[in-house]
């Protein structure tokens, strides 16, 4: 009831923008109710396989949900906790390749040294066999994760986070702005907090900032990834490193209290900012997530669909800016898995058909609006419009709210389309005033059997004029204006 979570899958853009998925979906998500007020949610950025992404989701609930996480424990225990329950997922992890790993390695000694002149088809049927077999053990052991997770009790926040995933708390405040917060930064090649933990370590941080990335992979800690852990001695920019450099042990941020906090918390998956971010550039892809986030939550009947339908926003504006032959398509030809999971914070969800005039609060948030065809930027309202909260009780839901607020499964993809599309539309122009949602819910136009909805600004006036102007003393008609 207080959580959604939306995903899609990779694509690669053809040059005619037709997108296939290149490889099956890698991330993972976790969202649970402990006792004790107690509530974990994660999201993981797998790669090479979902193998890792996978296996942490399941194990660390296991590490944290049986008894190890209680009311009565201090901030300095809960964080003890968090770090030690990331190393032992990463340890179980390794026990479960160490019978292939060992294969592999016995297999390797019956391999000849690499001729460039010989092709496998003129290897002996044993030799094949062998390769096969090592290739085979390859994809089992290989493959890592990126990890946030977020852990809410005793109604504070704590946040454990192990490479690039992205976390972002929204506070909407009394006088009804939004404060959006990131918490932590990305174990990336580009923080210099991470460069500097390598360069203790004997690694040049030069060279790792240059190269951008480690082993095919932009972050410096990560769970999984055996070769990377147990071979960094033969990977070229890792060679001089004393001890592991990339490690698994997570950074972790709290205790940050909720109490009387009204909002909603973020958990984002690497490719899900990164598609943004391709799309319209890192400046506001904060606010501009947030601000599609509050925008749907103001129309939509479940958190899976707010969830979804941001996601899916997100996917259109980055395949869009492709197709656009634009200054930044040259960043979007592909994205990878996307996973947004948003939980509520005392936040109720909205009637889609209840309005400002009938009862319903809005909650402006402010974002600056960035423009793909331009640099220039304007600050944009969007209004959020709320359910009154008459059954709320010193900002804490009664049962009665969260019964009434059950999410209605089974969103019709035409709805969730019809409020995206008109949300693109509305976002740009909204001026603040509550009217950016007035017409919407119930009484919103449904598309005919072209699957267009009737105008709802009239150009006549803009016509006449246009004409009246471009003329020259021909007819207009048959060219401008509405067939």
């Amino acid at each position: 009831q207080m959580c959604g979570v939306g995903t899609a899958p990779n694509c690669v853009y053809s040059p005619d923008g037709k997108g296939t998925q290149s490889h099956p979906n890698e991330d993972g998500h976790l969202r649970f109710r402990g006792e004790d007020g107690c509530f974990l949610y994660g999201v993981f950025n797998g790669y090479d396989g979902s193998r890792v992404a996978s296996f942490a989701s399941q194990c660390l609930t296991a590490e944290l949900l049986l008894g190890q996480l209680t009311s009565s424990h201090t901030d300095t225990d809960i964080r003890r906790i968090l770090t030690q329950a990331f190393d032992v997922v990463e340890k179980s992890y390794f026990e479960t390749i160490d019978d292939a790993l060992a294969e592999k390695a016995h297999l390797s000694n019956y391999v000849l040294p690499h001729n460039e002149n010989v092709s496998f088809h003129q290897l002996s049927p044993q030799s094949q066999k062998v390769q096969e077999r090592l290739k085979e053990l390859e994809q089992e052991v290989s493959g890592g994760a990126t990890a946030v997770v977020a852990l809410i009790l005793n109604n504070k926040l704590y946040i454990a986070n192990v490479g690039t995933n992205r976390v972002l708390l929204c506070k909407s405040s009394s006088d009804g702005q939004n404060q959006v917060l990131q918490i932590g930064r990305p174990h990336s090649t580009d923080n210099e907090d991470e460069l500097q933990r390598l360069a203790a370590l004997g690694v040049d941080s030069a060279r790792v900032r240059q190269a951008g990335h480690i082993a095919g992979q932009s972050s410096t800690r990560r769970l999984g990834d055996y070769r990377v852990k147990f071979n960094y001695t033969e990977i070229d920019l890792l060679s001089a490193a004393k001890t592991t450099p990339i490690i698994p042990e997570p950074e972790i941020h709290g205790s940050q209290s909720l109490d009387g906090v009204t909002g909603f918390l973020l958990l984002m998956s690497e490719g899900l900012i990164n598609a943004l971010e391709s799309a319209h550039g890192p400046e506001q892809a904060n606010q501009e997530i947030v601000a599609m986030v509050a925008a749907e939550l103001a129309q939509q009947t479940s958190l899976e669909a707010v969830a979804q339908s941001v996601v899916d926003r997100i996917k259109r504006l980055h395949h869009d800016v492709y197709v656009s032959g634009r200054q930044r398509a040259t960043y979007c030809s592909r994205h990878e898995d996307m996973t947004l999971l948003i939980r509520t914070l005392n936040m109720p969800l909205a009637d889609g058909a209840l309005t400002p005039t009938q009862g319903g609060r809005i909650y402006p948030v402010s974002v600056p609006y960035s423009n793909s065809q331009s640099t220039s930027k304007t600050s944009v309202t969007l209004s959020l419009v709320m359910p009154s909260q008459s059954t709320l009780t010193n900002g804490t839901n009664t049962a009665s709210t969260l019964e009434e607020g059950t999410p209605t499964p089974g969103q019709s993809p035409t709805a969730t389309l019809q409020s995206t599309n008109t949300q693109t539309q509305s976002s740009s122009s909204s001026s603040g005033d509550g009217s950016l949602f007035r017409q919407r819910g119930s009484q919103a136009a449904q598309p005919d059997e072209t699957g267009r909805v009737p105008p709802y600004v009239d150009f006549s006036q803009f016509y006449r004029l246009w004409g009246g102007d471009h003329s020259d003393g021909q007819s207009t008609q048959g060219g401008l204006g509405p067939q």
